[in-house]
């Protein structure tokens, strides 16, 4: 009673997802780009975090200019709220965007989204319930296929969830280094070993330089 979850990264040797001063820049190749429009042709839904979104002020979250498919909705998850009121998300037609968040969030800051998204929904106290939310999608929005575009905070909550049903992962030729870089699963992660996320590998693919890997949860 839920959606399949699918997540997306492109990172580099050693894990980073961006810099160490958190810069969010497109470093996959062309291949990589056509792989990740065609895994949003496949979505009903497409999800990323509000810090990911603020730092790419002209990220759609659409199809590529040439799908024949219906737009994907769009997600946004921010258990705070604090998502950027004049990001161009708002300001481009196509399918609906709304917003996950939970009771941490501002009278203000609800009160702001719900004039610019077409649903701002509660799901959680502290920290947003994602088994909650993704029930919600697929039985309201009617999502059986979502994509996740967030980094590496919104990563890590998903997978400690256990709601993840797949990985894909563009391994690319570059090394960023820095201990402060995020990777593709930051945050509180997993105290032991035999917690951890557990997937098998289900298809390898290398195109030039870059490895294409697709993870299946075991």
């Amino acid at each position: 009673m839920r959606p399949h979850v699918s997540i997306n990264m492109a990172m580099t040797a050693d894990g980073k997802i961006a810099s160490a001063n958190r810069e969010v820049t497109s470093f996959g190749s062309r291949a990589d780009h056509a792989h990740l429009l065609a895994l949003r042709d496949q979505a009903d839904a497409i999800l990323t975090g509000a810090g990911t979104l603020n730092a790419q002020p002209n990220v759609t979250l659409g199809p590529g200019p040439k799908s024949k498919m219906k737009p994907p909705l769009r997600i946004i998850a921010s258990g705070s709220g604090q998502v950027n009121a004049k990001h161009k998300i708002f300001r481009t037609l196509g399918a609906p965007t709304l917003v996950l968040t939970t009771e941490r969030i501002s009278q203000s800051r609800l009160k702001a989204l719900r004039i610019l998204a077409g649903t701002v929904e509660i799901c959680g106290k502290e920290e947003i319930d994602f088994k909650r939310a993704l029930k919600w999608l697929y039985k309201k929005r009617g999502v059986q296929r979502l994509l996740c575009e967030g980094g590496g905070q919104l990563n890590d909550s998903l997978f400690r969830a256990g709601v993840v049903d797949e990985v894909n992962l563009t391994v690319c030729p570059r090394l960023f280094g820095g201990r402060d870089a995020p990777t593709i699963a930051d945050g509180l992660g997993f105290a032991q070993i035999k917690n951890a996320a557990h997937f098998t590998l289900k298809s390898r693919k290398q195109v030039g330089d870059e490895l294409f890997l697709v993870l299946r949860k075991a």
